[in-house]
């Protein structure tokens, strides 16, 4: 890693915990209605894998997004305007928060289905096969999804095609309320690997530099035509399942012991020891952040509601004679 990569990983970091809090802020001024999944704690995945990707990798998400789709390049006030149902999203409005895409970006999109993107990011592996690209697909999905049968079917044929996908899993412990420990016999999802005859990784989801070698390892596998990976990345919510979530499944200190580790802060630590950049080069990253995610916001809330009248645009069907 270099200083223009750290740095950019940095922002991203910072852009992603500004966007959510902004979001849960909107959410409970009632001004973003409908529940949203926030990423809060968990920024350092998307923020370090995508720094290596292209617009012409593909990502597929989860219906816990904003942090990939803002990963992979979006601009926070079309994301914001998307969650808010206004026509300036990147779905005009339609998707909201659990199906925003931008096909531009090789963001396939968020998905609702709990683990609905694994076979979606297998296929755009298979697209990437055929046509002979230099590129991979990467399926983020969390510990919930690893018992969808989608996983075990996506793997398996991803690993005997060799296909150029990467699934990366976001252990952050709940799958809704229920802990791993009560859904996973092996508390090392990555463990499974082992059946389908791939490497299996697990990275420290609060360390980038672990996040990003792991990475790497199963992207250079990728790329060089042997077939797929699991990464497993350990990680915590901050908040709840969704904005409304009274978290009656663990306690106070839990959260409060994760967030003194805190990726941000740590990264951000890294940056400076290593000379990548000074305090004041990190504080201003924070600051514009804000500033940016301030602007966006009243674009967001200033955009107008879809037109009735464009109701049935973007729609398949045959109307009647």
């Amino acid at each position: 890693m270099d200083r223009e990569r750290a740095l950019k990983i940095y922002q991203t970091m910072c852009k992603i915990r500004a966007f959510e809090e902004k979001a849960y802020q909107l959410f409970e001024e009632d001004k973003l209605r409908g529940s949203v999944h926030l990423y809060t704690g968990e920024e350092a995945c998307a923020a370090t894998v995508c720094s290596t990707l292209t617009d012409q990798d593909y990502i597929t998400s989860t219906h816990r997004g904003h942090g990939h789709c803002i990963a992979k390049g979006a601009q926070l006030d079309r994301a914001l305007a998307e969650l808010m149902g206004k026509a300036t999203g990147y779905c005009k409005g339609r998707g909201g928060s659990m199906h925003i895409a931008d096909l531009t970006k090789g963001n396939l999109g968020a998905n609702a289905i709990v683990g609905g993107g694994i076979p979606i990011a297998t296929g755009a592996g298979l697209a990437i096969k055929f046509q002979k690209r230099k590129n991979v697909a990467v399926s983020f999905f969390g510990d919930g999804a690893s018992n969808q049968g989608t996983f075990h079917e996506g793997i398996n044929f991803a690993a005997v095609h060799k296909l150029p996908v990467i699934y990366v899993c976001e252990n952050n412990g709940f799958a809704i309320s229920v802990p791993l420990r009560e859904s996973c016999a092996d508390p090392d999802i990555a463990d499974r690997a082992a059946s389908y005859r791939i490497p299996g990784l697990c990275a420290d989801g609060y360390d980038v530099l672990d996040i990003d070698e792991k990475f790497m390892k199963c992207k250079e596998r990728a790329l060089a035509g042997e077939g797929p990976s699991l990464l497993e990345v350990k990680t915590y919510r901050y908040r709840g399942h969704w904005t409304g979530d009274p978290e009656p499944y663990r306690t106070r200190e839990e959260v409060e012991a994760w967030k003194k580790r805190d990726a941000i802060q740590a990264f951000a630590k890294v940056i400076v020891e290593r000379q990548w950049g000074t305090q004041g080069e990190i504080d201003a990253i924070a600051e514009a952040a804000l500033d940016e995610m301030e602007a966006a916001a009243d674009f967001a809330l200033n955009s107008p509601l879809p037109d009735p009248d464009h109701v049935m645009d973007d729609v398949f069907y045959e109307p009647k004679a």
